[in-house]
């Protein structure tokens, strides 16, 4: 038997690995100085990467944000989510306050990175998550950060404080109509045209969708967005900076962790400042403005369904594709496309649909002597509002059924009650009439 000869292969010597490093920096706000600090960071980190041989550069994730919460910070997420998907070994930041405001979000972030295998660096207090004493270390400085930023909120809201009492605007971006310059409001010309278009378009008669239609026809441009809207209209009637008083600390912040901005409701006190700068509407017109806005969501309300039947969502514009939503109409319940009754008929010229007609149609189609919620669920996917007063029901089993209403003239839907009403006021006016001659 031959003699076995067995040679020995060896395994090739592993290359070293080079540590895949990101960093993630931070400033507080928007201010040209913060600006330029977050530029300085990001140049900082980039060169202390691409000059470490045993490094490999992977990126700086760099936010602008008001807060150090997790969850307001695209960049920070985005770190998280590049973390997970194993593309980083080690993160380098500057400083426990950069990566996190409270104790809580920074224990969570860095434990969620632990089970990664993923390092944070915190160069100024040279911690290393991952090391044995790396996390009672970061629970008591994280707790210390967090105290620094209570105190520090304390103080600032002490400053504001005092300059609300001066009657002095703190921050802030100026309206429409106004440049803001040294704290003080200076009237923009063609801006308070604008402004004060608004206001007369809304004491005409026009709704903010309405103006907002009006002013894009016009070609008038919103300040700091493409297109006008809904909500800054409203913001616009609703600011009595225009009326050259100031009211201040409108809104506020309401803790040093989250700092959610929220409106003042009489938390705190407010302080108005009157005659504080130029005009551009009147008192006069402004209270004008909020006693129509009261009547007119007064109204609104009045003319919503009291009720929310299972009708909701099943019924949609053969024209435009949105939903039909109920709405009362000279006391009658009507249903109307979406897009008709907030954006015009300009927009979609669908046609409203008397509620008892959409109940008569089901009753029809499903062949029942009344309404019934559960029969309609069981077999109707959808109403589809066509044109010609069609309605279109798609059925569960794939056919499409059709049903045409009759538009009842004005006189054959009159009840007897409101004949004889009829009847009355033209006898009044008659007799009327004749005394009169």
């Amino acid at each position: 038997m031959k003699e076995k000869k067995i040679t020995k292969i060896e395994a090739l010597s592993k290359l070293p690995k080079k540590t895949r490093v990101a960093a993630y920096a931070r400033v507080s706000n928007g201010k040209d100085a913060m600006l330029h600090s977050l530029s300085a960071q990001i140049n900082y980190y980039k060169k202390m990467i691409q000059d470490n041989n045993d490094w490999q550069f992977v990126g700086v994730y760099a936010d602008e944000a008001l807060t150090g919460t997790k969850d307001s910070r695209q960049e920070f997420q985005q770190l998280l989510e590049d973390s997970k998907a194993g593309k980083i070994d080690m993160i380098i930041t500057k400083s426990i306050s950069r990566f996190a405001r409270n104790t809580m979000t920074l224990l969570e972030t860095v434990r969620e990175l632990d089970k990664l295998n993923v390092d944070v660096f915190f160069e100024e207090q040279n911690i290393h998550s991952i090391s044995s004493e790396g996390e009672m270390v970061l629970t008591l400085l994280a707790s210390v950060a967090q105290e620094e930023s209570r105190s520090v909120s304390e103080n600032m809201k002490w400053r504001i404080k005092k300059e609300f009492e001066q009657g002095e605007i703190w921050g802030g971006r100026s309206p429409l109509g106004y440049s803001l310059k040294n704290k003080t409001f200076r009237v923009i010309p063609k801006e308070a045209e604008v402004v004060q278009l608004i206001y007369k378009l809304y004491v005409d008669g026009n709704g903010a969708e309405a103006i907002c239609q009006i002013l894009d026809a016009k070609g008038i441009k919103p300040k700091e967005s493409k297109k006008w809207g809904p909500t800054s209209i409203i913001k616009i009637l609703s600011n009595r900076n225009y009326t050259g008083d100031l009211l201040l600390q409108k809104t506020y912040l309401n803790n040093h962790l989250s700092k959610k901005q929220v409106i003042n409701k009489g938390e705190l006190d407010r302080y108005l400042v009157k005659g504080n700068h130029e005009a551009i509407i009147s008192n006069e017109l402004f209270d004008k403005v909020q006693k129509l806005k009261h009547q007119r969501a007064i109204k609104n309300k009045s003319n919503l369904p009291k009720k929310k039947t299972f009708l909701h969502g099943l019924i949609q514009c053969g024209i435009c594709g949105s939903t039909y939503t109920p709405k009362k109409m000279r006391k009658k319940d009507i249903w109307i496309c979406s897009k008709s009754a907030s954006k015009g008929q300009d927009v979609c010229d669908s046609k409203l649909v008397p509620h008892n007609i959409i109940v008569e149609a089901s009753n029809h189609i499903l062949e029942m002597d009344q309404n019934n919620e559960d029969t309609f669920k069981s077999k109707v996917t959808k109403i589809i509002v066509q044109e010609n007063r069609m309605l279109e029901f798609h059925m569960k089993d794939g056919k499409i059924l059709n049903y045409r209403w009759k538009h009842k003239s004005r006189s054959k839907s009159w009840t007897p009650e409101m004949k004889e009403q009829a009847r009355l006021r033209a006898l009044e006016q008659h007799h009327g009439g004749g005394e009169n001659a």
